[in-house]
C-alpha cells in the first residue's frame, strides 16, 4: 500500500474527523473564554482592587535603553491566562461529568431478565404443591 494511500485511510477514519472537529470547536471555544474572562471577568476584579489593569501588571527587569525594549516580567497576562484555563478546565470538566452521569444511566438500566418459559413455571408450582403435601 503507497503512502498516500495509506494516508488517505488514516485521515478518513470517523476518530480523526471527530478529534479535527473536537479542535476547531475547541479553539472557538478558547477564544470566548479568553474574551469572557479579558472583557467580563477582570475588569471588575480589577476595579475592585483599586483599578487595576492585570494586562499592565508587570515586573521591569531592565529598562529601555535606545533601541532596545524593555525586559518585563508581565504577571497579569499570567494570572489571567490561568483564569482562562480554570473556567475552561471548569467547563470541560462540567460536560465530561454529564456524559459519564448520561453513560452511568444507560448502564445502570439494564433489561429485566426475560420470564421464564411456561413449561418451567408450572413445574415449579408442582414441586411447590408436593412439598407442601
Amino acid at each position: 500500500m503507497s503512502m498516500i494511500k495509506e494516508f488517505k485511510t488514516f485521515a478518513m477514519r470517523g476518530n480523526v474527523i471527530d478529534m479535527a472537529v473536537g479542535i476547531v470547536i475547541g479553539a472557538a471555544f478558547g477564544k470566548i473564554v479568553s474574551s469572557f474572562v479579558a472583557d467580563v471577568i477582570m475588569p471588575p476584579i480589577g476595579l475592585l482592587l483599586g483599578n487595576v489593569n492585570f494586562t499592565d501588571l508587570a515586573v521591569t527587569l531592565k529598562q529601555a535603553s535606545g533601541d532596545v525594549a524593555a525586559v518585563t516580567l508581565n504577571y497579569g497576562k499570567f494570572i489571567q491566562t490561568v483564569v482562562d484555563f480554570v473556567i475552561i478546565a471548569f467547563a470541560i470538566f462540567m460536560v465530561v461529568k454529564a456524559m459519564n452521569t448520561m453513560k452511568k444511566k444507560e448502564e445502570a438500566a439494564p433489561a429485566a431478565p426475560p420470564a421464564p418459559p411456561r413449561q418451567e413455571t408450572l413445574l415449579e408450582e408442582i414441586r411447590d404443591l408436593l412439598k407442601h403435601r
